[in-house]
């Protein structure tokens, strides 16, 4: 037996990270377009992992305490360091960026890690599913990368700035204890809708 849990429960988490993981190979091989590509993958299986986890019933302790955890240590890669990786090269690599991007990478690595112990304790006294969120959750970034730098392509805005302004105000948003309702399913239709669309432009190689 292998350390770890292996059933359908975690087989989407798994491969989202995978993917966050290609994205990041080749944003560093300078393929952004892919990587943005991988980035909404990774979002689009981070949707849908946790619906999919839920329809196992009588799930162990050790099982639901190792979903939560890998959960967030693939949100980490998938919308920690897959983005900060894309911003940074398109950024020029410039000195702001790096420590801009460092410091949106430590706010996202906190915020995960409160989230774990937060969720934790959350379902020891109840069974039912979290309808409030506190800050912005990471997985966002799948969502607002994307957009952003199709929009600083299509109206040529200054993205060298533009993308380390919105990791900075992003990383901000991570630790800031706000009260976020957890979107209902109108909600969630029209975030499938928007991150369906800017799936599919980016996979008929439209140039941002």
């Amino acid at each position: 037996m292998l350390l770890g849990i292996y059933n359908y429960t975690v087989v989407l988490t798994y491969f989202g990270m995978l993917v966050a993981f290609t994205g990041i190979t080749m944003a560093l091989n300078g393929d952004i377009h892919k990587a943005l590509i991988c980035l909404a993958v990774s979002g689009v299986c981070d949707m849908f992992d946790g619906k999919i986890a839920s329809t196992k019933k009588n799930r162990s302790l050790r099982e639901r305490r190792f979903g939560i955890q890998i959960d967030s240590l693939s949100d980490l890669i998938c919308f920690g360091i897959l983005p900060t990786v894309i911003v940074y090269i398109l950024s020029d690599r410039s000195d702001l960026c790096f420590y801009i991007s460092g410091s949106y990478l430590l706010c996202a690595l906190i915020r995960l890690a409160w989230f774990n112990v937060d969720e934790e304790e959350r379902q020891e006294i109840s069974d039912g599913a979290r309808d409030t969120y506190y800050g912005l959750p990471v997985t966002t970034t799948a969502l607002i990368i994307p957009a952003l730098v199709g929009a600083c392509r299509m109206y040529r805005w200054p993205l060298e700035w533009l993308g380390p302004l919105t990791l900075l105000i992003m990383g901000c948003a991570f630790l800031i204890p706000f009260r976020l309702k957890k979107p209902a399913l109108l909600g969630k239709i029209g975030m499938m809708l928007c991150g369906g669309a800017e799936l599919l432009i980016l996979l008929a190689g439209v140039e941002l």
